[in-house]
C-alpha cells in the first residue's frame, strides 16, 4: 500500500479549505439576500431610495466630473453591493434603484457579478451609473445591456485625466470604503429587476 505524498495531501487539504471558504461566502451572500426579502417591500424601498441619494448627493458634492455628467444625465443608478472572493473565485451582488430624471420613476433592481480574482474576504462598495440618452436607461432597464461592452465606461478621480464625458452612453463611478475608485469594473456584472419591489 503506497502512502499518499506530502505534496499531495496538502494540495487536497488546500483544496477543501478554498471550498469551505467559498461556501461560507454564498452562504453569507445568500442569507443577506433572504433577510432583505423578508423585509416589508415598502420599507426596502424606503431604504434603497435614502442610501441611494445619500450616496449621488456624496458624489456630486465631491466630484466636479460627476457633477457635469450628471447635469447632461437623463437618469441614473445607484446600487449597494457587496464582492467577496475567496482564493481566485469572486462574486458578489446587491440592490438598488434606477431613476429616470425626466419622469421620476424608480425601478428597483438587483446586480449579480462573478468572476476571477486573487483575494480573500468582503468588500462593500457603491456603483453609480449615469445615463446619457433615454435609449440606453431603456435598455439597462430592459436587462439587455451588456456590461463587457462598456466595461471602459469608467470615471476618473479629479485630477487623474479626469473627462467629463460619456462611454457608448453610460458612465460609471464606484465607491469604496477608500474613496472613489480610479475605474469602475463591471465587467461581467448582470442587472435585473425586482418583481417584489416594483
Amino acid at each position: 500500500m503506497h502512502e499518499a505524498k506530502p505534496t499531495t495531501m496538502w494540495r487536497q487539504l488546500a483544496m477543501q479549505v478554498q471550498r469551505f471558504l467559498m461556501w461560507s461566502v454564498l452562504m453569507t451572500l445568500g442569507w443577506a439576500a433572504h433577510a432583505q426579502d423578508a423585509t416589508p417591500a415598502a420599507t426596502r424601498r424606503q431604504e434603497i431610495d435614502k442610501s441611494a441619494q445619500a450616496t449621488l448627493d456624496n458624489l456630486l458634492q465631491t466630484n466636479a466630473n460627476a457633477k457635469a455628467l450628471y447635469d447632461k444625465s437623463v437618469g441614473y443608478a445607484v446600487f449597494d453591493a457587496t464582492k467577496a472572493g475567496v482564493f481566485v473565485v469572486s462574486g458578489g451582488g446587491g440592490t438598488g434603484v434606477v431613476v429616470d430624471r425626466a419622469t421620476g420613476k424608480r425601478t428597483y433592481m438587483r446586480m449579480g457579478l462573478g468572476g476571477v480574482g486573487l483575494g480573500i474576504g468582503a468588500q462593500k462598495y457603491a456603483l453609480i451609473a449615469l445615463f446619457e440618452t433615454k435609449e440606453q436607461l431603456d435598455k439597462f432597464l430592459a436587462g439587455g445591456w451588456d456590461s463587457s461592452a462598456t466595461a471602459e465606461a469608467a470615471a476618473a478621480k479629479e485630477g487623474a485625466a479626469a473627462r467629463a464625458t460619456f462611454m457608448n452612453g453610460v458612465a460609471f463611478f464606484q465607491i469604496t470604503d477608500k474613496g472613489l475608485m480610479a475605474h469602475a469594473d463591471i465587467t461581467g456584472t448582470k442587472f435585473w429587476k425586482v418583481d417584489d419591489l416594483n
